[in-house]
């Protein structure tokens, strides 16, 4: 499992749209770095990274797909350097009309024998491919002989090597254009842009990659500021906020209180899943506030938790808490999965309470139908919504328009609720209510089962729990669900895909954060 990230973790942290970064280029460019030179700069560390991935010249046929722009340019050193290091390279260039650098470097790639196809066909048949058809920046959809094209080469076995997006997609929202180059690798160029980080990308982008070529940190701070808004959570970012050190002399009602409500009798697995990941965050104290008839499961499965039975309906849900029960015991409250929706009263119970609260699955769809969001603004504590795709829909019905960029939706969903709002996905985004976001980069499909958002409850609300009254819970939140993903990650490397049941993630947690830390 690979978790480390290429480059400075500041440069790593950096998230930038179309716009951002045309101006953080327009700075370095009006400072006096010369294009061409920033091209060839760009293109070595392009050609020395190909090179490593395809070390084999003897015998092997690349082919260059060629744009107009200076992504084609990019392209064009690059097939220079691969031609003189032994490579044999073909260029296929469709446009007539290029920008004068780019028209520069075909010209003198043809000089030294590069072949220029007529046709995309001929580069049927080549060991890999580079594709330099478009950069950041496009947004018109694509079609007629350029779409065919890309169509062409999606139907070959070939891997492909994009330079900084794969050519079709939108760099902003990760959306196809029409049509868009499924790519083996993607080498995101100077600054990781926001549609590579986002669920509609990730058919087509492959194993991505970051190419660090030195832009002034002055200059990125210059358009994005000193703390952007957008950030991707990185491993140091990650384990900067988890608990991991305390003090020699401390003792279990300093690590925490965790109060867990959940379970019914038709879900009891909710429950036991959540009280498995809270108890994986080490938080120092963990009770559980389940239906009676769950006691002894819960008592049997999680011996060291407290177990407060609650009356239960007559299917076996919670039909309230205990009497006497004191929210002022805890620091923390994860409530929702396996409830149902008869356990209203429970839910508003924890709502009206002071204690910060981790709010999911049943307990997101009770939110819904009783439209009480605006109690999310009165709360004197915070609050943290986990929904997946379909719950957000419930939450937020008047977002639907802002979910073609789930970044977007996610932070007007938390400047909406006044809550932390973590959208589940491929790529999950967290959001504070003041807009600043974080974008977790890493995950796996092997997560994809019922169940796993039950442990992702559990280990955040243990996290929150463990937090000091100065932490910044935003980045809380950013690491319980960094620590989740790889955890899923190294499961499905030891187990498959098809593996990683929810029971068997919790038994990951530990394990994997210990790894991680040793290997860094």
């Amino acid at each position: 499992m690979s978790v480390t990230d290429q480059g400075s973790d500041r440069i790593q942290q950096f998230v930038v749209t179309a716009d951002q970064m045309r101006q953080i280029e327009e700075r370095v460019f009006a400072a006096g770095m010369p294009v061409a030179a920033l091209m060839e700069k760009v293109a070595g560390l392009i050609f020395q990274r190909v090179k490593t991935l395809y070390p084999d010249t003897t015998g092997r046929r690349v082919g260059v797909l060629v744009g107009p722009g200076h992504n084609g340019g990019d392209a064009l050193v690059v097939a220079r350097e691969l031609h003189l290091s032994g490579y044999e390279v073909l260029a296929y260039c469709p446009f007539s009309r290029l920008k004068e650098l780019t028209g520069q470097h075909r010209q003198f790639c043809g000089s030294l024998g590069i072949p220029f196809v007529e046709t995309v066909e001929n580069l049927r048949g080549c060991d890999w491919l580079i594709d330099g058809l478009f950069g950041f920046g496009l947004e018109r959809s694509l079609s007629d002989a350029i779409a065919d094209a890309i169509n062409q080469v999606n139907q070959w076995s070939s891997p492909v090597v994009s330079i900084d997006v794969p050519s079709g997609l939108h760099t902003d929202t990760g959306t196809v254009l029409g049509t868009a180059i499924c790519a083996t690798h993607t080498l995101c160029l100077g600054l990781w842009k926001l549609g590579l980080l986002q669920d509609p990308a990730l058919d087509y982008v492959g194993r991505a990659e970051l190419i660090d070529f030195g832009l002034p940190l002055a200059d990125i701070q210059a358009v994005v500021g000193e703390a952007p808004d957008w950030q991707r959570i990185t491993p140091e970012a990650a384990i900067a906020h988890l608990p991991l050190h305390r003090p020699p002399a401390t003792h279990k009602y300093k690590m925490g209180h965790l109060l867990v409500i959940c379970g019914s009798r038709r879900y009891a697995g909710g429950a036991l899943l959540t009280g498995l990941g809270a108890r994986a965050s080490g938080v120092g104290m963990l009770s559980m506030a389940v239906p009676a008839s769950l006691k002894p499961i819960m008592t049997a499965q999680i011996p060291e938790a407290l177990i407060l039975d609650c009356p239960e309906t007559e299917t076996g849900a919670i039909a309230r808490l205990p009497h006497g029960l004191d929210f002022d015991a805890y620091q923390a409250i994860a409530c929702g999965p396996g409830l149902t929706m008869e356990a209203t009263a429970a839910v508003m119970a924890v709502l009206a309470g002071d204690r910060p609260l981790v709010l999911d699955a049943d307990g997101l769809n009770l939110l819904a139908a009783q439209g009480t969001m605006p109690t999310l603004h009165a709360r004197q504590a915070p609050t943290v919504l986990t929904p997946h795709l379909g719950e957000f829909r419930r939450l937020f019905p008047d977002l639907g328009a802002a979910m073609t960029c789930r970044v977007t939706a996610t932070q007007r969903a938390a400047s909406q609720s006044g809550a932390i709002v973590l959208l589940k996905g491929a790529r999950i985004a967290i959001s504070a209510p003041g807009g600043a976001t974080r974008i977790n980069p890493h995950s796996t499909p092997a997560l994809a089962r019922g169940g796993s958002g039950d442990v992702l409850t559990g280990l955040l609300g243990g996290l929150l729990a463990q937090a000091s009254p100065d932490s910044p819970l935003l980045e809380v939140v950013a690491a319980a669900a960094w620590w989740h993903s790889l955890a899923g990650i190294q499961a499905a490397e030891d187990r498959t895909t098809l593996g990683v049941d929810a029971f068997t993630l919790t038994h990951y947690l530990v394990p994997t954060l210990r790894k991680i830390i040793a290997s860094r």
